[in-house]
């Protein structure tokens, strides 16, 4: 095969083209090709396989020697073209691509190497940065200065050629670029990184550059998984003054760029495996055996387990005729003692998703966790992906939530509700998908979580960021004899055996298959499980004082999350009474913790939306006592007598009513005049 000339190569290729035949019998490549003609497209998509079965020399022959053949078959495209258009044939001639796709064997980014040189390669991995799109010069047009005649040089590397001498009158120096008779192309940089799923544990991702032209440009996006195929060179870099480096720097040239489906597709599921999912689903206590087979190696935790179980699917993301849509994703909060097994359950959820990441919160930046955008050394701008970006359709775990700075943590405001990263930098501006569930954990302010306290005083989390977490959980290390027993027996029996205590009802991949193949289910709500919904949600929006903050629509939505989720777990079609009342028992359950007004004991859901109504009535007594003592005349109140004022209503000590003065001066209700007098604004 290696005397096989080019014009013998184009031939064989050609008769490919017009001769080979799907299982079907429909000649496929002459369907493309009048495609092309129809819809004015400039490429040929040409699958591997076909052209294996066609001629098994040429199908090597075009993966060891890919620019000779590929030249041969748009060679061939073109002829076959011009039996069905030859003046579209003509017209596109210098601009038709062959892309090829599926090949046999799929290589690993991180053992691309010199082996792989001018090969051509197939590589999957997630987009992390895309430049802005740029005109690459094919062929570059010099006017001669001296006699006016224009010189077309074709240019193949990334440094612009220049005519050795005018083909007129051999002048050898004076040229100008003709930018209108110079052919330009769309060209696009990405760099691609390995999927976190594939990455070896305590190892760097690796990543490539791949550059992209005509049709490719502009057709992903980073957070995107894609499969390339593309031949691999080695481009030398420049030190300034010295030309040419030793070191060579690799890139990949896209042929042919196909981004996954919207969903993840990393669990495959055969028929079998869907056989043995629907027969766990019917047995018997299934949803108590599916939270038992979550993180079987930490005792417990029943409660939180089943919120994780639930998150793991979701409910079924909707978009509305105006192209709004509506969040399914939950976020799940879990604010605990030091050594209750929170980053535990974490790293355990990351795991299980079929697309997850793990990330601690001491660790990361606002550009870290959404998108940035950074200078390349060649000046080029570009998008990079953060991780609820790179974890679309999937779960982000972010530990040690608390640790964040202010301004990095309230990035994920609009990634949270919206599900989308917007930003606007360097002269970019782009949103982003980022339809991530968000798991996170949080340790109290103080060490240990106060049970006196309300949980914005315990957790130093503003309240915006709060609210738009499904559920919010209390883990508490609480000392007792039974349970420490317990504890203290299962974790010796996983260090002595370096088992489970008790194998989980599931396996951990069966779990995965499971949870894999209901996140593909979208239950309907049915009459009674909207009449228990709306049930609860009347009930606790008419409870007690009127000026008492109780739920809000923000929470009748996620309470139908919850109970659509629970659906999917449970394989539904419809999600059932049962369904939501089991949602309206999880919600329940948070209130119970997180929603009490530690002052009064009833469930008051201004502590997570600001302040209770006990503190609000203090703060408006506090506001009208001030006012009395500054009379008409306005005049600076002493500390002291405001403080004895405060006492002597019965409803504060010393030290309440001095916490009391400093809130007001710290919230800018009063400010200090001199010391020890303050002032209202």
């Amino acid at each position: 095969m290696s005397e096989l000339t080019q014009s013998k190569q184009s031939e064989l290729l050609e008769k490919f083209l017009k001769s080979f035949k799907s299982k079907p019998g429909g000649h496929i490549y002459r369907v493309r090709i009048s495609q092309i003609v129809a819809s004015g497209s400039k490429s040929l998509i040409v699958d591997f396989n076909d052209l294996l079965i066609h001629n098994v020399d040429l199908a090597n022959r075009l993966l060891t020697e890919p620019d000779e053949v590929l030249e041969s078959f748009k060679k061939a495209t073109v002829e076959t073209l011009r039996t069905e258009n030859p003046s579209y044939a003509e017209k596109i001639r210098n601009d038709l691509t062959v892309r090829i796709r599926n090949l046999q064997d799929r290589v690993p980014i991180r053992k691309v190497g010199i082996e792989h040189l001018d090969k051509l390669t197939e590589i999957t991995g997630v987009v992390v940065r895309t430049s802005d799109i740029k005109p690459l010069v094919v062929t570059a047009a010099f006017k001669c200065v001296k006699c006016g005649h224009t010189n077309q040089i074709p240019q193949d590397k990334m440094i612009l050629r220049h005519p050795r001498s005018c083909e007129e009158c051999e002048e050898v120096r004076n040229f100008e670029l003709d930018e209108k008779e110079t052919v330009f192309i769309d060209y696009q940089v990405i760099r691609m990184q390995e999927l976190p799923e594939e990455l070896p544990a305590g190892q760097l991702p690796q990543s490539y550059d791949v550059s992209l032209v005509r049709d490719l440009v502009n057709i992903t996006r980073p957070g995107d998984r894609v499969t390339l195929t593309g031949i691999v060179r080695a481009e030398p870099e420049y030190s300034q003054g010295r030309g040419k480096l030793r070191v060579f720097q690799s890139i990949i040239e896209g042929n042919y760029l196909e981004v996954m489906g919207k969903e993840p597709e990393i669990i495959h599921l055969s028929k079998e495996d869907e056989a043995l999912i629907k027969t766990i689903s019917n047995e018997p206590n299934v949803y108590e055996r599916l939270i038992e087979s979550i993180a079987p190696a930490i005792h417990g935790h029943e409660t939180h387990k089943e919120a994780i179980l639930l998150m793991m699917t979701g409910a079924p993301r909707q978009q509305l005729l105006d192209g709004t849509t509506i969040r399914g994703d939950i976020n799940v909060l879990l604010v605990g003692d030091p050594g209750t097994a929170k980053s535990e359950l974490l790293k355990f959820a990351s795991h299980l998703a079929p697309r997850g990441l793990y990330t601690s919160g001491r660790g990361s930046t606002a550009a870290g966790l959404t998108a940035a955008v950074v200078r390349e050394k060649n000046g080029m701008m570009m998008l990079e992906a953060g991780a609820v970006v790179l974890a679309d359709l999937g779960i982000a775990s972010i530990d040690e939530f608390d640790k964040m700075r202010t301004e990095d943590r309230s990035a994920l405001h609009e990634c949270m509700e919206q599900q989308t990263v917007s930003i606007a930098k360097g002269g970019i501006v782009a949103t982003l998908n980022a339809r991530t569930s968000i798991l996170a954990a949080a340790n109290p302010a103080l060490g240990k979580y106060d049970d006196y306290r309300n949980i914005t005083d315990n957790v130093n989390l503003p309240t915006p960021l709060l609210t738009r977490f499904d559920l919010i959980f209390i883990l508490r290390d609480k000392a007792d004899m039974a349970r420490d027993r317990e504890l203290a027996k299962h974790v010796l029996e996983i260090h002595r055996t370096g088992k489970y205590v008790k194998s989980p009802p599931i396996e951990y991949e069966t779990l995965r298959k499971y949870l894999a193949y209901a996140r593909n289910l979208a239950p309907k709500l049915t009459p009674e499980a909207e009449d228990k919904i709306m049930d609860y949600y009347l009930r606790m929006r008419g409870m007690s004082d009127e000026n008492m903050i109780t739920v809000t629509p923000r929470q009748l939505e996620g309470l139908i999350r919850l109970a659509t989720a629970r659906a999917r777990i449970m394989l539904h079609e419809k999600v059932t009474e049962d369904d939501a009342i089991r949602a309206v028992s999880l919600i329940k359950r948070m209130y119970e913790t997180v929603g009490v007004d530690v002052k009064t004991g009833q469930v008051d859901l201004g502590v997570l939306h600001g302040k209770p109504l006990s503190e609000r009535n203090l703060l408006e007594l506090a506001l009208d006592i001030f006012k009395s003592l500054e009379g008409p005349e306005k005049k600076p109140v002493e500390g002291n007598r405001f403080v004895e004022e405060l006492m002597g209503t019965g409803k504060m000590n010393n030290d309440e009513a001095k916490k009391m003065l400093q809130t007001l001066n710290r919230s800018g209700a009063i400010y200090e005049v001199k010391p020890g007098s303050y002032r209202k604004l």
